[in-house]
């Protein structure tokens, strides 16, 4: 198999601006520090700011065309405008993870290609995973795509190694493993994984969930909540290039990302959502996708 770190030449460049944006936000997390209560009433600390300052840097040299959408910088009344093709940042997904140090959250880099999102990076900086998934676009990409796929690796000093190749899983005949946010888990969530057979139900924070499903530990990630598109992409991108969907839940179709012309930060809100190994779950459900 060609070495998926070496592939796209741009590619060991966004897993290295992860990393480096993880390390920002470890030297915080080491520390004593205070948690802001943003406008949405989640929290923000200085090391969302530190990671993001990082990952806007680099991308704006590397790809000074693409529009970055960034969650503090959106935040903060900066919003650019964007046309078919930008980069989805949420430098810190799981503040609330990280405040109470549990390890899980994580870093997050997307590129959206015409509703797509065609690339994703997700790094988990205390467990030392990263994750990363799908292909950039040839005029992007600088090289060759023999980094198709999806593959997960360790983390160690700041060198990337023991990557190997991850896919979703067939589902268990004894059940499903459900994955279930810790702080959003409500009627309506639960109410829906009643529908299938389910073998346990397990925790993760921030965008993990996405890519626990895409390495095989879990089945089926229900989020009848409220998350932005910042929140979801990267995570999005590495679980359908590992062979599984995020679905809306209205119309039981792929997610589609965009940014409307004049838009504000609500415009940014995702629908319902339900990342999933294999959409051959939802008649189990009793559930028909509408027509594409």
């Amino acid at each position: 198999m060609p070495d998926p770190v070496q592939g796209q030449s741009q590619v060991p460049f966004l897993l290295s601006l992860s990393v480096s944006a993880g390390s920002e936000i470890l030297s915080v997390y080491g520390e004593d520090f205070s948690a802001e209560t943003k406008s949405d009433g989640s929290p923000v600390t200085v090391a969302d700011e530190r990671a993001e300052a990082v990952i806007l840097a680099g991308l704006s040299e590397a790809f000074p065309s693409v529009p970055v959408v960034a969650e503090e910088a959106v935040e903060a009344g900066n919003l650019p405008k964007v046309g078919e093709r930008y980069f989805l940042v949420d430098p810190l997904d799981g503040t609330k993870e990280f405040v109470s140090r549990n390890g899980e959250f994580t870093v997050n880099i997307a590129l959206v290609d015409q509703g797509v999102p065609v690339f994703g990076v997700v790094y988990a900086p205390v467990l030392g995973d990263i994750y990363w998934g799908g292909t950039l676009p040839a005029d992007l990409a600088a090289g060759d795509a023999s980094g198709e796929g999806a593959f997960k690796a360790k983390v160690v000093d700041g060198e990337i190694v023991d990557a190997v190749t991850i896919t979703v899983r067939k589902a268990p005949s004894e059940g499903l493993s459900v994955l279930a946010s810790r702080s959003h888990l409500s009627p309506e969530t639960a109410a829906f994984i009643e529908r299938f057979k389910v073998a346990e139900c397990v925790s993760f924070g921030s965008s993990l969930k996405l890519c626990v499903v895409a390495d095989g530990r879990a089945d089926l990630y229900p989020r009848l909540a409220p998350t932005m598109q910042w929140d979801i992409a990267a995570g999005d991108a590495v679980l359908r290039a590992a062979g599984g969907q995020v679905l809306e839940a209205q119309s039981w179709q792929p997610r589609a990302y965009r940014v409307p012309a004049g838009a504000t930060k609500s415009d940014l809100l995702n629908p319902h959502f339900v990342a999933l190994s294999d959409t051959a779950l939802l008649a189990e459900a009793g559930i028909v996708p509408e027509p594409a």
